[in-house]
């Protein structure tokens, strides 16, 4: 990778393919200097790359793949400067710019959600009609968050401002969010709450379109990943996310993040264990193998 900011780190197990080898490239951008309630998710992406080498196998009995089938790099983590907003999005706005342009699918590991907008940003450039699938508990529509309109609270409805039309935004999950951001979710957005199903059963709309999905943990129920910043009652379970990923396979999907994994709040390290393996299961349908005609 041209990029100099960023940290060498063991990669995620599975993914030995070199830069210019690789279909997926994997960038950790390990931030969260705007959450609003419990930090720690700067801590994410290491802490799914080190499970992986005690406790996961490469193969997935869900797709029948195995991860050494894919052509996948792991670059390590953006080199963070945790003073300055601004610069940590320009970074990450970089990295991602450069793998898009290099003709690779990128897959960042977060760090909170906030750094979904420049990887958005960056994909648009490539995919100016593209649709994004956010799976999520919050609906991170807020205008403004504690007089900020850059923070992860407000991201989606920045995301918003940069496609060609908010019903480009298919928000599936959501169980928690104000008065005035579910409003605007219903006139606007592809609003999908709660479960998946109605999802499901609208999924030929998004067949072979330019898909971009961001994954925030707290979107499964907390008894499953409790380890995250804003954890939320309710949520989905495996099974039906492996049902989502199956969908997802009929789309383009031109890149994808995983965000919002907080591993110290989990002292028993199930919610790191399981973050890895949804990565994992991701990664299977993201080259696009399983698409179909």
């Amino acid at each position: 990778m041209k990029f100099e900011h960023r940290i060498e780190r063991t990669p995620y197990e599975g993914c030995f393919s070199t830069y210019e080898e690789a279909q997926i490239v994997i960038i950790g951008a390990g931030y969260d200097g705007t959450v609003s309630y419990r930090p720690g998710s700067r801590f994410g992406p290491l802490a799914m790359r080190t499970e992986t080498l005690y406790s996961q196998e490469d193969y997935s009995p869900y797709f029948r793949r195995d991860l050494k089938e894919i052509a996948i790099h792991d670059a390590g983590d953006i080199d963070i400067p945790f003073g300055s907003k601004d610069r940590v999005l320009s970074l990450i706005h970089q990295a991602v710019s450069e793998i898009v342009e290099d003709g690779k699918k990128p897959c960042m590991l977060g760090g909170e959600h906030l750094v979904t907008l420049p990887a958005v940003q960056a994909v648009l450039k490539r995919y100016p009609d593209l649709h994004i699938v956010q799976l999520d508990a919050h609906l991170d529509m807020i205008d403004e968050l504690f007089g900020s309109r850059l923070s992860h609270g407000t991201v989606m409805r920045r995301c918003t401002e940069l496609l060609e039309s908010p019903a480009n935004l298919w928000q599936v999950g959501i169980r928690s969010g104000g008065q005035a951001e579910f409003a605007y979710a219903e006139a606007h957005t592809r609003l999908f709450p709660f479960h998946a199903r109605d999802f499901l059963a609208a999924m030929e709309d998004l067949k072979d379109k330019p898909v971009y999905l961001t994954l925030d943990l707290d979107v499964f129920d907390p008894s499953l990943i409790p380890g995250t910043g804003t954890p939320e009652a309710g949520g989905i379970f495996f099974p039906e996310y492996i049902d989502i990923l199956k969908a997802l396979s009929t789309c383009n999907l031109v890149g994808c993040d995983v965000v919002e994994l907080a591993p110290q709040l989990d002292p028993g390290g199930a919610s790191t264990a399981i973050s890895a393996k949804i990565l994992r299961e991701l990664l299977m349908i993201v080259d696009g193998h399983f698409r179909r005609s």
